[in-house]
């Protein structure tokens, strides 16, 4: 077996980002231009949009709205970074982030992305086929993150010594709390002083709310991966492990990007520094 059906239950929801992300690229007001993900989302003809069984239109279009919001986020994130001097980036659960390709890095920037063999499996395929070049030092790390996989991440040339603007997008309520303390120990202990992590939090309300309006439909197959994580608590167990953190609200940035809501939704990002 090759190719999306390949890819495990956790991994097929990058498609569906994908499907967002292609969405937002062709929109006149775009946050972001992702030229590639239409081409994941025709490599896998046979994955099914989970929004589209989701008769609860608030609710997709919350979903839409926080990926759209999240990748731009995510895209100035690691702008500040290397504009402050950073010239390492993880990708941690890359999934099918094309950041190393779309975004605009300094010469001597390096890009690690890090996931399982399955999703570059797939990925690398659909790259190579639309002639996709990256504009850094792209490197990729096909790992289990339930393994040692910061020493495949050290031999592929990850230098602890330096900073490094880490990135967990999406990943962090697929884990159980277990899982989330032992990912952000392993950053933590990577992590030279100056570096920076970024993720989502403030979202376990939602979530709940969101797994209650999608039941029955195909979404639910996405929302029962959900695990919770630390219970946005992330952000606490970094302040006391070394790291300084900001939170960014959700509907603040959305405002600042030019799609501001009615009313305010819960959650948004960190982002931590290493002292």
């Amino acid at each position: 077996m090759s190719g999306a059906e390949a890819l495990p239950p956790v991994s097929k929801t990058a498609v569906g980002v994908a499907i967002v992300r292609a969405d937002e690229s062709r929109r006149p007001d775009k946050l972001f231009d992702d030229p590639y993900a239409q081409a994941f989302v025709d490599a896998a003809p046979g994955a099914l949009n989970p929004l589209e069984t989701v008769r609860d239109q608030k609710v997709v279009a919350k979903i839409v709205f926080h990926i759209a919001i999240r990748t731009k986020f995510f895209d100035d994130y690691f702008a500040r970074a290397v504009a402050d001097g950073c010239r390492q980036i993880v990708v941690v659960a890359a999934g099918l982030d094309t950041r190393a390709f779309r975004l605009q890095w300094p010469s001597d920037v390096t890009v690690f992305e890090v996931d399982l063999p399955e999703v570059f499996a797939f990925k690398e395929a659909v790259l190579e086929r639309v002639g996709a070049v990256p504009a850094c030092d792209r490197r990729v790390v096909a790992v289990d993150l339930r393994t040692d996989w910061l020493s495949r991440l050290r031999s592929a040339g990850h230098d602890t010594t330096a900073p490094t603007a880490w990135l967990a997008e999406g990943l962090l309520v697929y884990l159980s709390a277990a899982e989330s303390e032992a990912l952000l120990s392993a950053i933590t202990s990577a992590s030279a002083p100056g570096s920076r992590f970024a993720f989502e939090s403030g979202f376990i309300e939602a979530v709940q709310a969101d797994r209650a309006a999608t039941a029955g439909s195909s979404f639910s197959a996405v929302t029962s991966l959900w695990a919770g994580g630390l219970d946005d608590n992330e952000g606490q167990w970094l302040s006391e492990h070394g790291w300084s953190t900001q939170f960014h609200q959700q509907s603040r940035l959305a405002a600042d990007y030019g799609r501001p809501i009615s009313r305010e939704r819960p959650g948004g990002f960190t982002e931590a520094t290493r002292d």
